[in-house]
């Protein structure tokens, strides 16, 4: 990219930051996003690169850090990138995805200003538009404690970046062109570790060190698990949150979650591999990467070690066992004040359940019978603007309707401050992962069968995981208690890719009366306008 156009975009950048707080420091990125052969299964594809590379570069972080990332579309399509785990807090602005964002024009550029404000942990960004997921776009994120918060492990000798997800040999394009039809995908064709296929993917280390690998499921419909030949997982953190620290022998990792783990090297000097299968599938998709001794005497040999079988509960356990350390310092969720999230009432109650079917002949996927299309305009901006007829506030109901499913905007009114409880009701015979944008909620209870108000007595009100991305095993239910302490705009979504892209989301509009920068950032100056906000101000004249 020519230097004066580098030099110019960071004047304007200079000259938008006005929201954040400048006692933080400043981390300035300049990407470029281009198409470009990439050939992970072993055949050409169109990739989606950033500044040349596919996946994406990691983005290094500190609590508190302020995210200046300049982003140049020289793809021949319009383009947004979305950070999951990232609350953004008081900032729907840059969440990165339609319901809040233009996306940006072929040729042109945005800048996202965000905050990693009170936020440690393992994340990653991919782009949320035109199943461009499938091409990839993606990398990690990984905030640090500032350096007097102490961390419950001693530093690591090195900390990975590994992302893990389902893959197929065709292009985007054709993915998107086969849903747009109204039909159903086929089965993914392999599995990828950063970006690489069988063995492609090497992590050298030193014997006797312990290493940090952040492990995200990038891809696009696959529960995977994840294992190393010999080494045993002790898990450290959950997408922000420091975990009890329980060892595991392999890690189920749902599509759009993010782990930590310690892995220590203390097998003899030699190559191990790395596993990574689907889980719940048939056929097993299975694909390897390799942890090199740096001393090694020889390779990888033998059969990869196997995963767990197909049943549910091996996962199911796993999951529970799962839970937040009490103990540790670092920013947590603080509900109302008080980091006591059990003893807390909620005030409502929302139960959301995944639905599969044809409209007008096409396939389409729902919860609670609302399969939703995105409006001609922004979300955000048409609550902005008050542009009638985009969308209109209970639009999806607090329940399953159990009638037939069609097609809205559904956009669900949220008050600030209110402490809910979610529980999601799969009623299919398949796993489901949800992800709740702008928000980290607490995992309080998950069981076969159906949810009922008695269901409640087996909640962990001590200690659940705060995440922000949770599975929902088939024919069963996951609770969740969410603080509504984030104004704005916000996704809920299934983490299926093609189920997100033919209708399984909604947006929920947490709403302050109270037009106060404390509660929300302005609109940002550099806000792109397209639909019916386009040429309007984002500031007075």
């Amino acid at each position: 990219m020519p230097l004066n156009l580098v030099a110019f975009a960071l004047l304007n950048v200079l000259s938008l930051i006005f929201v954040v707080n400048g006692d933080d420091p400043y981390r300035f990125f300049t990407w470029n996003v281009t198409y470009g052969d990439i050939y992970p299964l072993g055949v050409r594809q169109q990739g989606i690169l950033i500044n040349g590379q596919f996946p994406g570069p990691d983005i290094h972080s500190v609590t508190n850090d302020n995210l200046i990332i300049n982003v140049f579309n020289s793809l021949p399509e319009p383009f947004l990138l979305s950070w999951n785990g990232i609350q953004q807090r008081r900032n729907s602005w840059e969440d990165g995805v339609y319901g809040t964002n233009c996306p940006i024009p072929p040729g042109k550029n945005f800048t996202y200003i965000l905050q990693v404000k009170d936020q440690i942990g393992s994340f990653f960004y991919f782009p949320p538009l035109a199943f461009q997921k499938a091409a990839g776009g993606f990398g990690g994120i990984r905030i640090l404690s500032r350096p007097l918060i102490p961390v419950p492990f001693p530093d690591p000798a090195g900390d990975f970046t590994v992302l893990i997800g389902d893959w197929y040999k065709a292009n985007h394009t054709t993915l998107k062109s086969i849903l747009d039809r109204g039909k159903r995908l086929r089965f993914p064709d392999g599995i990828l570790i950063n970006g690489r296929g069988p063995n492609g993917a090497y992590f050298t280390v030193e014997q006797g060190k312990t290493y940090r690998f952040r492990i995200s499921n990038v891809g696009l419909q696959n529960s995977l698990n994840f294992r190393i030949q010999g080494h045993t997982l002790k898990l450290v953190e959950v997408e922000g949150t420091h975990t009890l620290q329980t060892s595991y022998s392999s890690l189920d990792v749902h599509v759009g979650q993010s782990y930590s783990v310690l892995v220590t090297a203390d097998q003899p000097g030699q190559d191990y591999y790395i596993v990574v299968s689907s889980r719940f599938t048939t056929p097993i998709l299975t694909t390897t990467g390799v942890l090199h001794y740096s001393n090694s005497a020889g390779p990888v040999s033998g059969p990869p070690p196997g995963g767990p079988t197909i049943q549910i509960d091996w996962s199911l356990n796993q999951a529970r066992s799962i839970r937040t350390n009490l103990t540790a310092s670092g920013p947590r969720p603080n509900p109302q004040g008080s980091y006591h999230y059990g003893l807390i009432n909620t005030t409502r109650t929302i139960k959301l359940a995944n639905s599969a079917g044809l409209i007008n002949g096409k396939q389409r996927y729902a919860v609670n019978s609302v399969s939703f299309v995105p409006g001609d305009t922004p979300l955000k901006l048409a609550d902005f603007f008050k542009i009638g007829g985009v969308f209109r506030l209970g639009s999806i109901s607090d329940n399953p309707t159990g009638g037939g499913q069609y097609v809205d905007t559904s956009v669900m009114a949220a008050d600030f401050r209110a402490f809910i409880e979610i529980v999601f009701e799969n009623h299919e015979g398949i796993i489901q992962s949800w992800h709740f944008d702008g928000y980290s909620f607490f995992v309080v209870g998950m069981d076969g069968g159906l949810w009922t108000p008695a269901s409640r007595d087996q909640y962990n009100l001590r200690d659940g995981i705060a995440r922000c991305t949770i599975q929902v095993y088939p024919n069963s239910w996951t609770a969740i208690y969410v603080p509504l302490d984030n104004v704005g705009m916000w996704n809920l979504r299934s983490e299926f890719w093609a189920r997100q892209y033919l209708g399984q989301q909604f947006y929920m509009r947490v709403y302050s009366p109270v037009e106060s920068i404390r509660d929300e950032y302005p609109i940002p100056r550099n806000a792109l306008l397209c639909g019916q906000a386009a040429g309007r101000h984002t500031r007075p004249l």
